[in-house]
């Protein structure tokens, strides 16, 4: 293989020869790949760099670390969203809107499913109390979000949605904390409608 251009996103690329070399292995599910200092070694980058990207494959679903074992590929064929979505944002370049708007869309299917679950009250009061005595980013606010709706597929989706969303250093957008308060005690009232109203507030959409 070639060794990676500079100036480029160098875990990315590692990605994506990741992905080439699996294929021209014929490496299927169930099968170990090769270890970091091997993958470093034969792509040609630090082992950092590869563990980065490794992790990145692994908080996609696509392949998984066994203790004591190794590093194998996972069987997703059951899961195309998950192999769109790593296909689509580790290569495509001019994604800066659609990576806004999916993770936009992921935050706001976790506030409904938060809305859905049939969780202890006290969990809302925490937040809220956390985030009447706390500063915090936006980040901070919607991993905890995102961890109330209670669905991991989403959580990884998100996680990787919000890297990429701070690597393309938008202006951050000042949100009053009275918003964040809003939002929380429309999730306790379970009211979906209202929910949505003051999302769409926080991250400046129409409401059409």
């Amino acid at each position: 293989m070639h060794s990676l251009q500079k100036g480029s996103k160098v875990y990315i690329e590692i990605v994506k020869q990741l992905r080439t070399m699996i294929e021209e292995d014929g490496l299927k599910p169930g099968d170990k790949i090769p270890s970091e200092r091997e993958l470093s070694e034969r792509l040609i980058v630090g082992r950092s760099s590869v563990r980065e990207a490794l992790r990145a494959l692994e908080l996609l679903g696509l392949i998984e670390t066994r203790r004591g074992e190794g590093t194998f590929i996972r069987d997703f064929r059951g899961n195309q969203l998950v192999q769109l979505l790593s296909t689509f944002i580790l290569q495509d370049q001019k994604a800066k809107k659609d990576v806004t708007e999916t993770k936009n869309l992921i935050e706001l299917d976790c506030l409904q499913l938060a809305i859905q679950r049939d969780y202890e009250e006290d969990e809302l009061v925490q937040l809220r109390s956390w985030v009447e005595t706390n500063e915090f980013s936006d980040e901070e606010f919607f991993t905890r979000i995102v961890n109330l709706a209670d669905n991991h597929l989403f959580y990884r989706i998100w996680i990787i949605l919000n890297d990429y969303y701070k690597a393309l250093n938008l202006q951050e957008v000042s949100i009053d904390k009275q918003v964040y308060l809003q939002l929380i005690d429309a999730l306790m009232s379970k009211e979906e409608v209202e929910v949505k109203k003051v999302f769409k507030k926080m991250r400046n959409l129409s409401n059409g």
